[in-house]
Parts: C-alpha cells; sequence; structure tokens
C-alpha cells in the first residue's frame, strides 16, 4: 500500500501534466538587451516613445537612444526594407521598427516596464483597455489564437492605411491580457514582427 500511495501522486501529476492547457502562441518576440530604466517621461503614444518620433531617420534614432543593441540580432527578413531592434540606450523590452530608413513604429515587449500615456502596461486586462478607450477600440481577431485572445486598435487619424495614420495596438494573449504594444503608424498592425 505504502508503494502505491508514492507512485499515484507521481502518475496524477503526469497525466495532469498532459491536461494543462498549451503555451500560448504569439509572433515570436525579438529578443531585447537589457536597457537603461524608463523615465517617469517615456511614455508609449501613437507618436511614438520618448525621444523616439514616428517618421525619424534611423540615424535619428540612433543620435537619441543609440545604435541597435544586438547588431548580430536578425531584426527581419530583410533588414535593409525593414527591422525591428533595440536601441542600446532604451529601456529594456522598447524596440524601434524602421522601414526603409523611416522609424514607422516603437514596440513595448516582454519585459518591458514601460507604459502608455494612458498608463497601460504589458499584462493589464483587455477589459482596462476597453474601459480606458471606450468606443474608440476597434478590436480584430486573433491571427494565430482563439478568443479572448485579439488585437486592440484604438487610431488617432481616420486613415489607417496611409504614412500619416497614427495609433496604438494592444495584443491581447489567450489569458485576456495584454501582451504587447505598439504604437505609430500603419506597421502596428504587422503581427510577426516586419510582416
Amino acid at each position: 500500500m505504502t508503494r502505491f500511495a508514492v507512485l499515484f501522486p507521481a502518475a496524477v501529476l503526469a497525466l495532469s501534466a498532459c491536461d494543462s492547457p498549451p503555451q500560448q502562441v504569439s509572433a515570436p518576440p525579438i529578443e531585447s538587451a537589457p536597457g537603461v530604466p524608463v523615465s517617469a517621461a517615456d511614455k508609449l503614444t501613437a507618436q511614438g516613445f520618448g525621444p523616439l518620433k514616428i517618421g525619424m531617420s534611423r540615424a535619428e534614432v540612433e543620435a537619441a537612444m543609440g545604435p541597435d543593441s544586438r547588431p548580430d540580432a536578425v531584426g527581419g527578413p530583410d533588414p535593409a526594407a525593414c527591422t525591428l531592434f533595440h536601441p542600446r540606450d532604451a529601456p529594456a523590452g522598447v524596440m524601434a521598427m524602421v522601414e526603409g530608413g523611416v522609424l514607422t513604429s516603437v514596440w513595448l515587449d516582454p519585459p518591458a516596464a514601460a507604459e502608455t500615456n494612458r498608463a497601460l502596461n504589458i499584462g493589464d486586462a483587455a477589459a482596462e483597455v476597453r474601459r480606458v478607450y471606450g468606443d474608440q477600440v476597434q478590436a480584430m481577431p486573433h491571427k494565430y489564437e482563439a478568443a479572448p485572445a485579439e488585437y486592440l486598435f484604438v487610431w488617432t487619424t481616420p486613415d489607417h492605411a496611409g504614412p500619416a495614420a497614427r495609433g496604438l495596438k494592444y495584443e491581447i494573449g489567450r489569458d485576456g491580457r495584454v501582451v504587447r504594444i505598439a504604437g505609430g503608424g500603419p506597421s502596428i498592425q504587422y503581427v510577426e514582427g516586419c510582416a
């Protein structure tokens, strides 16, 4: 009986692991190097993050927050056309997307401690995003996950496709919480880095 009592909990644990929910699948995060602490003044908006303003050249991005902290990492399939990288002097998790030599969006990936200008962070509930923005939120189904995973967009311009388009995207995971935030132009609609 003692042997059964010892084996039974192990068997239950092994079987329960088979029934555990699969890991959340999302666009793979692009690793960022540890960054500088987040300044209280630096908030993600539809216009950028702190000194990073949508429309800056890559040279201006690097002058503002340093060069790519991991120049050997792959940031996009065609880095000359599009790359997503962590500037050396940016806080951890803050990523700059440069397309055709121009900053088109800024992304907050885990473990980003930065927040939006509405005090929303990675880990916040989708319900909080909806509460903060009200009827400004436009929801779209998640490309890879079933609901409650989704994308919540808040556009600050009526145009969502042209170069002047600006907005924020909150990617919601299968647990109903924010897993990634992007601010900027039409590239915030990408779901896999530069695509």
